[in-house]
Order: structure tokens, then sequence, then C-alpha cells
């Protein structure tokens, strides 16, 4: 399932599951779940977090920070091989 970024006080599919910390996330992700978590309010927490939860698997934030959450979730799908860098570059010496 392709990331979703939602804004905060929109209604939740009942079928997601709320996760509260990144190893709950992992675990449930590793049982099928879709997973859903709330990011912080701060912008920098907020990139910290998405990236961790991501790189675990989550697939739904809820942030006010939707256009710098979907660069870190880009940039952190790209080091874990799910999708390919937007821009590459070969470093000649």
């Amino acid at each position: 399932m392709q990331p979703t970024l939602v804004a905060p006080g929109t209604r939740v599919d009942p079928s997601w599951t709320l996760a509260g910390s990144p190893a709950e996330a992992a675990r449930l992700v590793a049982t099928g779940a879709v997973v859903v978590v709330e990011l912080p309010a701060d912008l920098d927490p907020a990139l910290a977090a998405a990236a961790v939860y991501r790189w675990h698997g989550t697939q739904i934030f809820i942030t006010h920070h939707h256009d710098e959450v979907r660069q870190a979730i880009d940039m952190t799908d790209s080091l874990a091989g799910r999708r390919p860098p937007a821009l590459t570059r070969r470093g000649l010496a």
C-alpha cells in the first residue's frame, strides 16, 4: 500500500490500527494490519518520526506538514529500496 497523508481531525477508517511506537508499528505491519500514526505538530520531530515509522512499514500518516512529510517518506522509501530515487548522479573522482 502506498503511504497516505491525512490532515488532523480527518475521520480515519475504523479498520486502520493506530500504533504508539515504531516497534508496535513493525509488529502490526507484520500481521498485515494497515497502520496509522499521528505525527507531532512540530516540523522537525514530525519528519524524524515519519522516516522511522515509514522504515517500519507504516502506511497512513496524520500530519499538518503534508509536503515536507511526503518528501521524508519518499526519501525513506528510496533508501529502503521500495522506490527508485527521484534523481541519480554518478560521482566521478
